[in-house]
């Protein structure tokens, strides 16, 4: 096996749940259970639990970040717009890992890495107030070299390397070039001493494109997984990325 890890995104087992259940957020009757999502993925040997408080609150609740903190035996790696009531709630929360994302109400899911560059000073601020509480700070971002650069100058730990584009690539010709981007923004994170993340769109089939991005250390899916649970169950699907992501050359 190689040292590659999966954080497994549950979002979309919330999704399943506020689909019928959003206006009883408390009910004893709610299901699915995004914590017992949790443990059945831990189990079957996810190193990490991934999910995304949206100032919305489409899917996972204030209270399943509360619980998931409580109960996680892995870690907790909280998605998070730069926001003051969000951030006040990971300060109180405490996961092990937050990602900033970007955030916009009109979104079905997150649809692009961190404008860093015309955020930095509002980053700044919050990533100083994160790391002061003991928390581990990642920015999701586009794979280029002026985002790897700020990321770095910012002091976060980790980039998580935006994959979207290469995982929609409807071209041999778009493909290459996203994986070159993806490949060179990867070897700079690493020069530049910051753990080196991936997510997005990456499912059981393009997983063999995600193995020639050198340096990552984690893979952070969720939509892929949880889809391929309806047919084979959630301990199975988690296991079978977890086969399809062995021997990564690193």
């Amino acid at each position: 096996m190689s040292g590659l890890r999966l954080g497994v995104n549950i979002d979309h087992v919330a999704t399943l749940r506020q689909a019928r259940y959003a206006t009883m957020p408390e009910s004893k009757n709610a299901e699915p259970d995004p914590i017992v999502a949790a443990s059945i993925c831990e189990r079957a040997g996810a190193s990490g639990i991934v999910t995304h408080l949206r100032g919305d609150r489409r899917h996972i609740q204030d209270r399943d970040i509360e619980r998931l903190r409580q109960n996680i035996m892995t870690k907790l790696n909280l998605e998070m717009g730069n926001t003051e009531e969000i951030v006040d709630v990971a300060l109180r929360i405490v996961p092990d890992e937050v990602c900033l994302v970007p955030e916009k109400r009109e979104e079905v899911t997150t649809e692009g890495g961190l404008d860093v560059l015309a955020q930095r000073k509002e980053l700044e601020a919050t990533i100083k107030r994160l790391q002061l509480a003991g928390i581990r700070v990642s920015l999701f971002i586009d794979p280029t070299l002026e985002t790897v650069d700020t990321a770095a100058e910012l002091g976060v730990e980790m980039v998580e390397l935006h994959t979207g584009k290469l995982a929609n690539a409807f071209t041999e010709k778009i493909q290459k070039e996203e994986l070159e981007k993806l490949r060179a923004a990867a070897r700079a994170a690493s020069e530049s001493h910051l753990q080196v993340n991936a997510g997005h769109g990456i499912n059981y089939k393009n997983i063999a494109l995600i193995h020639q991005i050198p340096n990552l250390t984690e893979l952070n899916i969720g939509h892929s997984i949880v889809s391929r649970a309806i047919s084979v169950g959630l301990g199975a699907a988690v296991k079978e990325m977890l086969a399809a992501m062995a021997n990564y050359p690193g």
